[in-house]
């Protein structure tokens, strides 16, 4: 390549870098990866620099070598996979969980007052705007949002409270009758035996 035309290819690098980087950005993901699919463009570009007789077409086949380029970094990666012998353990979702937590959600939800219990539903479960909610409940607004806060913490309260019952039941142990209990029971069998 002669002298001229290696100033003429770097002439247009310098000037073009920015719009070139931001088209290999929308081509991959990480910066990274952008900048090094750039550079090996303009590398394999450069080679054929000269052969471009109207340089005002230098973008596009540029940008065609990134595609180009791109299109054969994605085929070697998806070539790297290994086949193995034994398979994954695959997890099986059988949506016992979601009906759980939908179930233990509904029970909350009798807490709350119709009217709070009205405002939670459309609010998160239909995702009706605040102003929709207060349209469908013919409410205003404010009243919607202050009824929505309540009733949160109404419902926070109640989870934290079933959570701490729960890790208490927990955390008893099994009971040892006490001696008046046994005592009790003792005459009791003794009034059935007789």
């Amino acid at each position: 390549m002669a002298q001229g035309e290696v100033l003429g290819f770097e002439e247009y690098v310098r000037t073009r870098q920015d719009a070139l980087l931001r088209s290999a950005r929308r081509l991959v993901p990480d910066p990274v990866d952008a900048q090094d699919l750039l550079q090996t463009a303009l590398v394999r570009t450069f080679g054929r620099w000269d052969g471009i007789a109207d340089k005002s077409l230098a973008d596009a086949y540029l940008r065609r070598v990134m595609i180009n380029t791109r299109t054969e970094w994605w085929r070697a990666r998806k070539l790297d996979e290994v086949p193995t012998e034994q398979l994954p353990d695959a997890s099986v979702d059988d949506g016992a969980e979601q009906r759980a937590d939908r179930a233990l959600l509904m029970d909350v939800l009798g807490v709350l007052a119709p009217k709070q219990r009205s405002v939670v539903v459309l609010r998160h479960w239909e995702q009706m705007s605040t102003e929709e909610t207060a349209a469908a409940l013919g409410m205003s607004a404010g009243t919607v949002k202050s009824t929505l806060h309540r009733a949160l913490a109404r419902l926070r309260q109640e989870l934290e409270e079933r959570a701490a019952r729960s890790q208490e039941t927990e955390a008893v142990p099994a009971r040892i009758p006490s001696q008046r209990n046994r005592r009790h029971d003792e005459r009791g069998r003794e009034r059935c035996a007789a």
